[in-house]
């Protein structure tokens, strides 16, 4: 299996991210975050996305690693100038950083991925 190479136009943008608290949150994970992403291709080739990882890096030292298929139950695929929106969330005990990628096949079969920059998930003083 070919090696995987990072398309250029391939982009990914946080849009929005929301903290939430909240007594339906568990005891343990009492903070929510919820992140809005758009992945843009501006690339001259379509893209099929399969899966992604993402790795969270806790404030108190820990990490966490979530690999899987597809991306909030979707395979999307991104003609030259097209764009998936999404959101989901990250439930955690403390503040963190978040960073990963998307990954998938272009129109030719080859393996692509794209990175999600580092964002910073702050709770909130008080």
């Amino acid at each position: 299996m070919s090696a995987s190479h990072e398309l250029p136009g391939l982009s990914v943008q946080l849009d929005k991210l929301v903290y939430h608290h909240g007594d339906n949150l568990p005891p343990d994970r009492p903070h929510a975050f919820i992140y809005h992403l758009t992945i843009r291709n501006d690339s001259d080739l379509t893209v099929t996305l399969l899966g992604r990882k993402w790795v969270i890096e806790h404030a108190d030292g820990t990490s966490l690693v979530v690999e899987g298929d597809k991306i909030v139950g979707e395979t999307p695929t991104l003609a030259p100038g097209g764009h998936f929106s999404y959101n989901s969330y990250h439930v955690g005990s403390c503040s963190g950083r978040a960073h990963g990628s998307f990954h998938g096949l272009d129109e030719a079969g080859r393996r692509v991925f794209v990175r999600i920059p580092a964002f910073d998930m702050i709770v909130p003083a008080g």
